[in-house]
């Protein structure tokens, strides 16, 4: 993809204005953790259950109006897909979404609730961007990739603006460390943006760590060809785009992984302490804090990215204790 822009903190403060015109900020709570208190961010609690809704709206907006009528395709497991969805039928575009067959049923049915047509592929053999950019090109729609994307990327930032904003009504420090869940880095990127002076930590899923390695490595690398299972099926990308990776390692993102068992626990302790519904991938900050793998700290954020969760899957994790 040409990439013909970059995204820039200017770009993020916009975004967060055209996002603070249409959705009321979510709770920024504060808990304590091992004792200490951290901040922690309910983006589960978006409309759509999931901070995705930021970029869509960010770029669909910036779509001509000329455009608009033919509409948008994207390419999702289901959050952005949902965001997409949401963004589209508000401005009356309309939507198709490329999604994988194996997504959770909760996330396909609600992105179809929004209107949107959904195309299924395999996750494991087929190429979804080639798909959605052969259904695009047919169309003469606008592609709206889930993270490679400036306008996705600011949009995401968003939330570091809304952060601020919290924090200095409610006297809390402005955050130094932000911790986020990562699957291709747009949220991650749009935060270092939004928060330039607060050093980030992504969080993936073991054997799903594409960004983590690429970062300590200093280039892009994959997950491989055989990545394990894993219940966090918002943070399964093979590999990362050159965009959000550049973003991260210029400004020093570290990362750090958790187990599916810890994610468990993470669910279960914010369903426990913030009566929040977290699907998996959303809940992987929150597990790196309760597993010990990062330090929590007063000055720290920590970002519940996604409520979408499979409600089959979910109550099995709540009558569990592994």
């Amino acid at each position: 993809m040409t990439i013909l822009r970059q995204p820039t903190r200017a770009g993020v403060r916009d975004a967060a204005a055209k996002v603070a015109a249409i959705l009321p900020p979510t709770p920024l709570f504060v808990a304590e953790i091992r004792g200490v208190p951290v901040m922690i961010k309910a983006e589960s609690l978006q409309p759509i259950g999931a901070f995705k809704i930021r970029g869509a709206w960010h770029r669909l907006t910036a779509i001509a109006p000329e455009l608009r009528d033919k509409g948008v395709v994207a390419f999702s497991s289901g959050n952005h897909a949902q965001g997409v969805a949401w963004a589209a039928r508000r401005l009356g575009m309309p939507a198709v979404i490329v999604m994988p067959s194996d997504a959770p049923a909760a996330k396909r049915e609600a992105t179809m609730a929004l209107g949107a047509e959904v195309v299924a592929y395999d996750r494991m053999r087929e190429d979804r961007i080639k798909i959605a950019g052969h259904l695009a090109h047919a169309r003469g729609a606008t592609l709206v990739p889930p993270f490679d994307d400036p306008w996705i990327i600011e949009g995401q930032g968003s939330l570091g603006i809304e952060v601020l904003t919290q924090c200095a009504e409610m006297r809390l420090p402005d955050p130094a460390q932000v911790i986020v869940p990562c699957g291709g880095g747009g949220l991650a990127a749009g935060v270092t943006l939004a928060l330039p002076d607060a050093q980030t930590t992504i969080v993936e899923p073991e054997g799903w760590d594409d960004m983590c390695r690429s970062l300590a490595a200093g280039w892009i690398e994959s997950v491989g060809d055989s990545p394990p299972p894993t219940a966090c099926d918002a943070l399964q990308t093979f590999q990362p785009a050159q965009l959000t990776f550049d973003v991260l390692s210029r400004r020093g993102v570290t990362g750090v992984t958790v187990s599916e068992a810890e994610v468990r626990a993470a669910q279960r302790w914010a369903a426990r302490k913030l009566r929040l519904v977290v699907e998996p991938g959303g809940s992987v900050a929150l597990a790196a804090l309760l597993a010990g793998k990062v330090q929590p700290a007063p000055d720290m954020l920590i970002v519940l990215s996604g409520g979408n969760a499979d409600a089959e899957a979910y109550a099995k994790v709540l009558s569990s204790n592994d």
